[in-house]
């Protein structure tokens, strides 16, 4: 993702160069990550700031220009020390990247690859190494290109070197008195004609477990760890288990990341304000009717109302010792980071899970021991959920123990049901032992651990416009030191499950 300044020039106080590339991948805490094509809404107050620190100003945009290849800008940098050090470190190469943040509105996931295609600039970094991943989007990697100073006095302190080798020895210019003023020869920075080949030390920060060590270590004054943390810039972070020194692989059989019945309901992106919204709903809809000649024509007043939604948090914590962060195996962090999404995504799908049981429709006295029986209770549920929704049952969601149920089950001649790819002359579904996804009479089906048992509850049939659950975009991680010396960190995310129409959702009951 090269992306260069292509001029410092102290004169004018100008720093430009690309600030991102289309198409470019990069690693963030997220993934790999990419911008498509004009996908960021650039603003004309952005600041130039210093490795993501927003308190730590530089300057202003003040142009910017879009083209296929991706977005260059010019920044005017403050007469500060900050403005000075920073004009002084581009030019010499120490700290030359551009890295840009955004708020990210709209992404899709292509093999892997978060691909962004809508976001709005918050602001742009000059970093001293553009390959770092950012903290919530991609960090557009940049490259330091060769340099040229025409500054006398710097030619003359500086010893004479061959093309393509490493500058040795350089002076340290002295700072003025504030109430001097100083005049910066300028610096330009021109194309490389060859590859650029880097040879300073790579961020160690790849990811979000890396990310959390180093902030953790950072927070009891490691100044290597600060300065990673303060490069990549990044909020995601979480923790793990101790694992023994033989292997490194975890054994887990008690949790995953499935969410079957948040599958079975439709989603949404949550509002980015308030902990409650609302959503019209028609209760009352005109009429129309045949009138005689001369006859009053039908009139029926349409009303509204409003079903109001709560946003819930959805949190986790865990609490660590430094003896257990010093000494532990460094897939300490990344199963922590594992075990808590799978704890987030347990918690949500059970949230979806106890609406559609509060709000759905009993569907009576029922036993599942022929196939005759499932049939009956799938079309039941289609009528009822087509009759007070107008819309259709098109999902199922079962407990482990009914989905054996429903494999067993056997014609008169012992032939399974609903098991088409060992019985295709049999064609009620698709159901095997090696997917928790099939399809049972017409039904979309998905087997659910947050459903238990073959009674009450054990099945229930879906109409996925009735049922919405809003989530935000990202989860938030924090770490906090507190003060027995040990690590706590929090794993927290917002949803909201919006019962549009309860009878959407048909319950299996037992006889």
């Amino acid at each position: 993702m090269p992306v260069a300044i292509t001029a410092a020039d102290a004169e004018s106080r100008i720093i430009a160069g690309r600030i991102v590339s289309w198409n470019a991948e990069g690693n963030t805490s997220a993934g790999r990550t990419m911008f498509e094509p004009d996908s960021i809404t650039m603003s004309k107050n952005t600041k130039l700031v210093l490795q993501h620190d927003t308190t730590r100003p530089l300057g202003k945009l003040v142009s910017y220009e879009q083209d296929e290849e991706g977005i260059t800008a010019e920044f005017k940098i403050a007469k500060t020390t900050a403005g000075n050090d920073a004009l002084e470190e581009a030019a010499t190469g120490l700290r030359s990247d551009f890295s840009v943040g955004v708020d990210v509105e709209s992404w899709d996931n292509k093999n892997g690859v978060m691909a962004i295609s809508s976001s709005s600039l918050i602001e742009v970094s000059l970093v001293t190494d553009g390959a770092i991943p950012g903290a919530e989007v991609a960090k557009v990697a940049a490259v330091e290109n060769e340099v040229s100073e025409t500054s006398t006095d710097e030619a003359e302190s500086t010893q004479s070197t061959t093309e393509g080798e490493q500058v040795s020895d350089t002076t340290v210019p002295e700072v003025a008195p504030a109430a001097e003023t100083v005049e910066a020869a300028k610096v330009e920075v021109k194309a490389a004609t060859a590859p650029y080949i880097s040879t300073t030390v790579r961020n160690p920060i790849v990811d979000k477990a890396s990310y959390l060590e180093h902030s953790v270590r950072a927070s009891l004054g490691n100044e290597t760890s600060k300065m990673y943390v303060a490069a990549a810039a990044d909020t995601t972070d979480n923790a793990g288990l101790v694992p023994t020194r033989q292997l490194t692989e975890v054994i887990n059989g008690i949790s995953n990341a499935d969410r079957p019945l948040i599958d079975s309901v439709s989603t949404g992106t949550l509002p980015d304000a308030g902990m409650t919204f609302e959503i019209p709903k028609i209760t009352v809809a005109p009429t129309v009717a045949i009138a005689a000649e001369g006859g009053t024509p039908s009139e029926t007043d349409q009303n509204a109302a409003f079903v109001s939604v709560d946003v819930k948090k959805y949190i986790g914590q865990q609490t660590f010792s430094l003896e257990l962060l010093d000494r532990s195996s460094p897939a300490f962090f990344a199963e922590l980071v594992r075990q808590m999404e799978y704890a987030y995504a347990k918690a949500t799908d059970t949230a979806v899970g106890t609406a559609l049981i509060a709000g759905g429709t009993d569907g009576g006295n029922r036993t599942l021991t022929t196939g005759a029986l499932a049939a009956d209770f799938v079309s039941d549920a289609a009528v009822s959920i087509y009759e007070n929704t107008l819309g259709f049952a098109t999902n199922i969601a079962v407990s482990p123990a009914q989905w054996g149920v429903l494999m067993g089950l056997v014609d008169s001649s012992n032939r399974p049901i609903f098991q088409q790819t060992i019985n295709p002359q049999n064609a009620g579904g698709t159901l095997t032992a090696t997917a928790v996804r099939g399809n049972l009479l017409g039904l979309n089906l998905r087997v659910a651990r947050n459903l238990s048992g073959t009674g009450d509850n054990s099945m229930i049939i879906v109409n996925p416009d009735a049922y919405t659950w809003y989530e935000s975009p990202r989860l938030s991680l924090q770490t906090n030191l507190i003060s027995t010396g040990q690590v706590q960190v929090g794993y927290y995310g917002y949803g909201a499950i919006a019962t549009k129409i309860a009878a959407g959702a048909y319950r299996y009951m037992v006889a």
